[in-house]
């Protein structure tokens, strides 16, 4: 065999490969979810129990693969100030990125939004997975903006031993 085939033959098989992990990275174990099957959820500050939280034009997916693969953009009628006073605020809320065909997630612009205060993190469920809460995030004109983050289980500081 020459070394020119045997070359040829490692970039087909390293370009093959590469488009398959491409592929399963970004489209394979992310579906889409139907609006009506999202069930968003606020903890009440009082009783710090979730309740129902009423959402519209509701986009989600979500991966069966992980617990933090999770994203939702809608849109709330309640306004940030009432949500303030009713609801537990999320103390460190850090979007994840989402796969770039979902471009209604854009993690770095609700980052920025929640760094300079104009928008407003939740906690919409404790634990919805071992160590994950749902966050989400209110700006004052209703945009909603939902995900998956590992809570203070996972912490590198924290002293809870790891399950």
């Amino acid at each position: 065999m020459s070394g020119r085939l045997l070359a040829s033959i490692i970039v087909v098989f390293s370009l093959l490969f590469g488009v398959a992990l491409y592929y399963t990275q970004v489209y394979a174990y992310y579906d889409r979810i139907a609006a009506e099957d999202v069930n968003l959820t606020l903890v009440n500050a009082s009783t710090n129990e979730p309740e129902p939280f009423i959402a519209n034009d509701i986009e989600a997916i979500d991966g069966s693969s992980s617990p933090i693969r999770f994203r939702a953009c809608f849109t709330s009628a309640m306004s940030t100030a009432a949500m303030t006073e009713t609801y537990v605020t999320y103390p460190d809320p850090t979007p994840l990125n989402a796969p770039g065909w979902f471009d209604c997630f854009d993690a770095q612009e609700i980052g920025a939004a929640l760094e300079d205060g104009q928008a407003v993190a939740f906690l919409g469920e404790k634990n919805i997975h071992d160590g994950v809460d749902r966050v989400i995030a209110v700006y004052p004109d209703g945009r909603a903006f939902a995900w998956h983050q590992l809570n203070e289980k996972y912490d590198e500081d924290s002293s809870q031993p790891l399950e």
